[in-house]
């Protein structure tokens, strides 16, 4: 058995190690962002485990996928008027704005909860 595939054809240029499609048609990325990373069990947490002491608001378990994930971080950064980020489906926003972001999710229709302290 040869665990060997290709990842470059002549044809078609370098392929995508998944879909064996060329990695201008591939398919995989666009199912990836498709799919929701979240279970629907929305928390808001704080945390400051790696950030030097620094805390951050947590908003995990979002049923959303990359781009409806990167708007709603967008809108609670300019609600909260801070920085943040969303890294592996999970949104940071920075400092402790966890009952901000809770009636602000309330407000759009999603039902969350504190989680933690």
């Amino acid at each position: 058995m040869s665990s060997s595939r290709p990842v470059y054809s002549t044809d078609k240029g370098r392929l995508c190690p998944a879909c064996l499609n060329a990695q201008s048609a591939c398919s995989c990325k666009a199912q990836a962002a498709a799919t929701p990373a979240g279970d629907g069990n929305v928390k808001v947490r704080r945390e400051t485990k790696g950030r030097k002491g620094k805390g951050v608001s947590l908003i995990d378990g979002l049923a959303m996928n990359a781009a409806e994930l990167d708007a709603l971080a967008k809108q609670l950064k300019t609600r909260c008027g801070s920085g943040g980020a969303v890294k592996n489906g999970v949104i940071e926003i920075q400092g402790d704005h966890r009952p901000v972001i809770v009636e602000f999710l309330k407000s759009k229709g999603i039902t969350a909860k504190l989680a933690g302290g």
